[in-house]
């Protein structure tokens, strides 16, 4: 990477420091969204892991930095991106398989292999549905362009191997998308919503869904991701379930009622 290169990007810390990040000062940057979908995932050591559209790493990393002894795999289609993901690999002593591709044309490592898990944050605007940000990386990390939303479900399911688990972050009005994508393909599904604060709608859900799953459909009640009604002091409210994902690198569990 060229020194013009480094000087664009910033080092950030995640999970209350156990984490750094290199990512652009002004492109696409990571923020809650990776690191709560990272904290959903029940993996174990020694499983094989695929972060679709891994971006610089945040969500793969997150996820390694509380399950030590991942097989860690990612798919990044902005070369820039996908070199970063490697280097922040490096930086946290990770090791990280970062495969530059489009998604629908993944090369042979890729393709011939199954995962215990696999993890995606895909864009969240539909076409048009979003202003198109000035910097190109972050305008292909926030809308759809070629790929749409389907082709995501879709070849997460092919890489899963038997039994293995989705995990997608999504906007919520897209809901209806990602179980369409999952019908046929994904069993066992289950959303869990995010809300803002008590009394607000979910914005966010994150989805779970099983190769060969035959659970009944389940919606669970929202996580809340910040304390009280409004922001009405100088200082972060996250609700303590929250916190410990930010701030301690801990899982956040699904509900088993």
């Amino acid at each position: 990477m060229s020194t013009d290169a480094l000087d664009d990007l910033t080092r950030d810390a995640f999970l209350g420091g156990r984490l750094h990040l290199f990512q652009p000062r002004d492109g696409y940057r990571a923020g809650v969204d990776p690191v709560v979908l990272a904290a959903t995932v029940n993996a174990s050591p020694g499983q094989a892991v695929l972060d679709l559209g891994c971006g610089a790493g945040a969500a793969a990393l997150c996820l390694a930095a509380r399950v030590q002894g991942l097989d860690l795999w990612g798919v990044e289609l902005q070369p820039l991106y996908a070199d970063l993901a490697r280097r922040n690999g490096m930086e946290n002593g990770v090791s990280f398989n970062v495969v530059q591709a489009d998604l629908n044309v993944l090369p042979e490592p890729v393709r011939s292999a199954g995962y215990h898990h696999v993890i995606a944050n895909p864009p969240y605007y539909r076409p048009g549905a979003h202003s198109v940000a000035q910097d190109p990386g972050r305008g292909v990390a926030l809308s759809e362009s070629e790929t749409p939303l389907g082709d995501w479900l879709a070849v997460a399911a092919r890489r899963l191997a038997p039994k293995g688990y989705l995990h997608m972050i999504q906007r919520m009005d897209r809901l209806p998308d990602m179980l369409a994508g999952c019908a046929g393909r994904l069993g066992s599904v289950e959303v869990l919503p995010l809300s803002g604060r008590t009394g607000r709608a979910p914005g966010i859900a994150i989805l779970r869904a099983r190769k060969d799953g035959r659970a009944p459909f389940r919606l669970h009640a929202p996580v809340l991701m910040h304390e009280g009604m409004r922001h009405d002091r100088d200082a972060d409210s996250y609700s303590p379930a929250i916190a410990d994902v930010l701030r301690e690198g801990q899982a956040l569990a699904w509900p088993t009622d």
